[in-house]
């Protein structure tokens, strides 16, 4: 079923109003991440504050009732730029003439199960959204995959459509970009716009690279290093890498459930940047499509890199000195990646 708001509802709308609305799409709506996403896109926070915008809810059949409850809410919100809002289990209603998809929904790992068979899983969903994306949205549509095995899952969304540019698709790594920015701003005591420039690496698993060997911390008005203004190697080189690596785990060990909150807001921010840009001498993480990289990465990997966004359009950040230790873990991470591929891709040949 595909509720809408009904017409004679005012969802705060002119019939004159120039602004075309644009069409998100998230997945697994219904699920936790969702329900902290929503508002922030409804209410102007990721695509500016005078862009209406038409929300497709997508979630599978058994979750239809939870979804009923979900587009009531965001009724209830009473959100001036939301102009429709659609809850469906139909891809050929949730894929159709997309702005932007936001893929959350996954198959998620479950007590002894293997990641081989969380791969098989995903690659099942992942083709069939490709192929959904490739049939009915539009050929600009950008693409983000939260679901994980997210780099993967990206990377089989973007084989099963062909005809979309594969630099349209990326994956979510900013969670843990902001996971490393958040452990320098609590050892250094500074605020977190006090610090940039971090990296993510590679997978988002825990062989991902926090790298803070390029970031900047501005301390006392002046920037610095965080390597000269932490003086504390041995940390930034051990705890700090294996704290955000496992910070995912320990929020599931303390609060039962995963980090929906931090996972939405990094969402936003990922979203906000491909649509708006990064600020002048900043540049952020998200897995691309790694060919032709200047790093070593092999090609055709969906890859964690510093990147910089203009006019929609991502930029590996150039020219970054790699020493011994950097290299070593970036080709770790590189390599899992593309072991997970080879197997995703054997499913993905019988699926």
């Amino acid at each position: 079923i595909s509720f809408r708001f009904s017409p004679k509802q005012d969802t705060g709308f002119d019939k004159d109003d120039n602004s075309e609305p644009i069409r998100v799409l998230v997945t697994g709506a219904a699920g936790q991440i969702a329900y902290s996403l929503l508002y922030s896109i409804g209410n102007g926070s990721v695509f500016g504050k005078d862009q209406p915008i038409i929300l497709v809810l997508l979630d599978i059949t058994p979750m239809m009732g939870v979804l009923d409850g979900v587009l009531m809410e965001l009724q209830d919100c009473a959100l001036p730029l939301l102009k429709d809002v659609i809850a469906t289990d139909k891809e050929d209603v949730a894929f159709k003439d997309l702005d932007v998809a936001i893929l959350v929904g996954s198959m998620p790992r479950r007590d002894g199960m293997e990641r081989k068979d969380l791969l098989k899983a995903n690659v099942k969903i992942f083709k069939c959204q490709g192929a959904a994306l490739e049939k009915y949205a539009k050929k600009s549509v950008k693409v983000i995959v939260v679901g994980n095995p997210a780099n993967t899952n990206c990377l089989t969304a973007a084989k099963s459509a062909p005809s979309i540019p594969k630099e349209n698709f990326s994956c979510l790594t900013r969670l843990d970009h902001n996971r490393a920015k958040a452990q320098i701003v609590l050892k250094l005591g500074v605020t977190s716009d006090d610090v940039k420039n971090v990296i993510i690496w590679g997978n988002h698993s825990s062989t991902q690279y926090p790298d803070v060997s390029h970031a900047k911390v501005k301390l006392q008005g002046k920037e610095v290093g965080v390597y000269d203004a932490l003086k504390d190697d041995s940390w930034l080189k051990g705890e700090f890498i294996t704290t955000v690596q496992q910070r995912g785990a320990a929020v599931i060990k303390a609060r039962k459930l995963s980090s929906a909150m931090s996972a939405a807001k990094a969402i936003c921010d990922h979203v906000r940047d491909i649509w708006f840009g990064t600020p002048e001498g900043e540049f952020v993480s998200m897995g691309i499509i790694s060919d032709g990289n200047s790093y070593g990465v092999p090609d055709d990997l969906l890859y964690s890199f510093p990147v910089t966004i203009k006019n929609k359009t991502w930029k590996i950040v150039e020219g970054l000195t790699i020493n011994d230790f950097s290299r070593e873990k970036m080709d770790l991470t590189a390599k899992e990646l593309a072991e997970e591929k080879e197997t995703a891709f054997e499913f993905l040949s019988s699926a």
